[in-house]
C-alpha cells in the first residue's frame, strides 16, 4: 500500500507497520502516537448505528484497489475482517489522489484511509494512526534490462536520473533528501507510464505494488529491481504502514488497535487474512518498533527491515 504512501520524509522520518502497541493520554494531553486525547469523536457509535464505514483509498494494488468495481486489496481484507468484528458489515471506498487522503479523512469525505499508509512525524501532526499492520520495502521500476544500471535510490541520485514518485508519498520525501531529479505523479499507473513514456528513468515505490503492477502488465517493457531499505543520512528508514484515523476518533482507533493486534500477532491468521494479495510472513510487523516511536521520527535498529523479503 504505502503507500504506499505520504508526505515528505525527514532524514529521521520512519516507516513502519508493527504490531506493537501504543499507550494513550501522555501528560501532555495528546496520545502516544500522535493523535489526540480528547474524546468526542463519534465515528465508531456512527459506523455501527450504520452498519457501513467508508474508506479513502489511493487504488494502488495490492492495498486498496477497485477491480471490476469491487473495493478489494489486502487492507481492504484486514478492514472487513476488523470492523466485521465489530459488527460492521460493509466497507465503502472513495478513492482519491495519495495527498488528498489526509486532508480527505480531515475534511470528512471518509471515516479512515485504508491505504497501508506509512507512519511518519508530519503525518502524526495531521491525523492518528492506528497500530503498525505490514512492513515492506523500496524497489525501481525501470524500462526493460535496467540500462541505468540502477539499484537504489542512491545510484538514481549518483547518475543524475530523473525518479517518478508518487505526489505525497515517502520516496518523494527521500528523493528531497538525497537531492534527487524528480517528477511527482498521481497515480500508480502513472508513474509506470512515465517510464515507459521515457519521461522518467525510473519509478520508486513499494517493492510489493511495483511487482503487483509488473504482473498485472506482462506486456509491459519494465522491470523491478530487488527491493531495498532506503538509506537518509546514513539511517536506514523502517518501512511500513498503518489505518489512518481523524484526531478526536480515539474511541474508534482504540477499538479498531484490539481488533489489529489480533491479526498481527498471529502468522497464520495474518495470512489467511492478507496472503491472497502477495503478502508473508515477512510482511508481518514482529512488535520490534511502535506507533510512538515512528510518529517521534525515531528509528529504532534496522533489524527487521533487513530481513523483510519484499
Amino acid at each position: 500500500m504505502r503507500s504506499t504512501r505520504m508526505l515528505a520524509g525527514t532524514a529521521a522520518a520512519a516507516l513502519a507497520l508493527t504490531m506493537a502497541a501504543c499507550g494513550d493520554g501522555g501528560s501532555d494531553g495528546s496520545s502516544d502516537d500522535g493523535g489526540s486525547s480528547d474524546k468526542g469523536g463519534d465515528t465508531l457509535a456512527k459506523i455501527k448505528d450504520d452498519g457501513v464505514i467508508t474508506v479513502g483509498i489511493a487504488g494502488e494494488e495490492p492495498y486498496s484497489f477497485k477491480k471490476d468495481g469491487e473495493l478489494t486489496g489486502a487492507t481492504i481484507a484486514i478492514h472487513k475482517k476488523v470492523f466485521g468484528e465489530m459488527g460492521v458489515d460493509e466497507v465503502k471506498g472513495v478513492q482519491t489522489e495519495w495527498g488528498s487522503l489526509i486532508p480527505g479523512l480531515n475534511a470528512g469525505r471518509f471515516d479512515i484511509v485504508s491505504a497501508g499508509m506509512s507512519i511518519l512525524p508530519d503525518r502524526c501532526e495531521q491525523a492518528a494512526f492506528g497500530h503498525p499492520e505490514i512492513m515492506y520495502t523500496t524497489a525501481l521500476m525501470t524500462p526493460k534490462g535496467n540500462p541505468e544500471d540502477v539499484n537504489d535510490m542512491h545510484d538514481v541520485a549518483d547518475a543524475d536520473l530523473k525518479l517518478a514518485v508518487m505526489s505525497g508519498a515517502i520516496e518523494s520525501g527521500y528523493s528531497d533528501d538525497l537531492g534527487i531529479n524528480k517528477m511527482e505523479v498521481g497515480s500508480p499507473q502513472d508513474g509506470m507510464d512515465a517510464v515507459l513514456q521515457e519521461r522518467a528513468d525510473a519509478f520508486a515505490l513499494t517493492g510489493i505494488s511495483l511487482r503487483t503492477m509488473a504482473e498485472n502488465n506482462p506486456d509491459a517493457d519494465v522491470d523491478v529491481t530487488d527491493p531495498f531499505t532506503a538509506i537518509v543520512d546514513g539511517k536506514k528508514q523502517v518501512g511500513a504502514g498503518a489505518t489512518v484515523f481523524r484526531k478526536g476518533d480515539d474511541e474508534l482507533r482504540e477499538a479498531y488497535n484490539k481488533e489489529i493486534d489480533k491479526i498481527v500477532g498471529d502468522e497464520q491468521t495474518f495470512l489467511d487474512v492478507v496472503g491472497e494479495f502477495g503478502f508473508t510472513d515477512a510482511e508481518r510487523p514482529k512488535g520490534e518498533i511502535t506507533t510512538e516511536q515512528l510518529c517521534k521520527g525515531e528509528l529504532p535498529d534496522a533489524t527487521q527491515s533487513e530481513a523483510v523479503s519484499d
